[in-house]
């Protein structure tokens, strides 16, 4: 089941894209917006990570913290976030718990591929409280950037 605006979210530990160890307690104090995304390289997941990236000054203004977890490696996640130019950390999930404890999680994908991360949004507070949570079921759909901004502002 995913999870729900008021809850706690789940402290994390996960390899990012240049292999060091990346947890949200790291970031307690600050907003988080975590980007979970299907997979990298793909159209509609470089979609959404690059509207993060054009909008980073903004995100980076107001002192939040973007991150983006896919199940890829880091190895592929690092080419990813090079040819595209990200700011932001980009975490593997390789193991798929952080999807999963989550509920962003695909236990079937498409072409028979297992254990995908859905594409989901949420907003992280300066305490560890969720306060926008979205997860798509269809992998083609983006987050609502507009809803996320809006809660970033309060």
């Amino acid at each position: 089941m995913a999870l729900q605006v008021g809850d706690t979210a789940p402290d994390f530990k996960l390899y990012s894209s240049d292999l060091t160890e990346v947890s949200l307690s790291a970031f307690k104090g600050k907003k988080v917006i975590i980007h979970f995304f299907p997979m990298a390289f793909t159209g509609t997941c470089t979609e959404q990570l690059c509207t993060m990236r054009d909008n980073f000054s903004y995100y980076e203004g107001i002192d939040a913290q973007v991150i983006g977890i896919s199940v890829d490696s880091p190895f592929s996640l690092g080419k990813f976030k090079e040819e595209q130019s990200y700011q932001f950390p980009l975490l593997s999930d390789f193991n798929k718990q952080v999807s999963a404890g989550y509920g962003a999680f695909y236990d079937e994908f498409v072409f028979g591929l297992k254990g995908v991360s859905k594409r989901a949004a949420f907003v992280i507070d300066e305490e560890g409280k969720i306060v926008y949570a979205e997860v798509l079921e269809n992998a083609k759909d983006l987050p609502d950037f507009k809803a996320i901004n809006d809660v970033l502002k309060v």
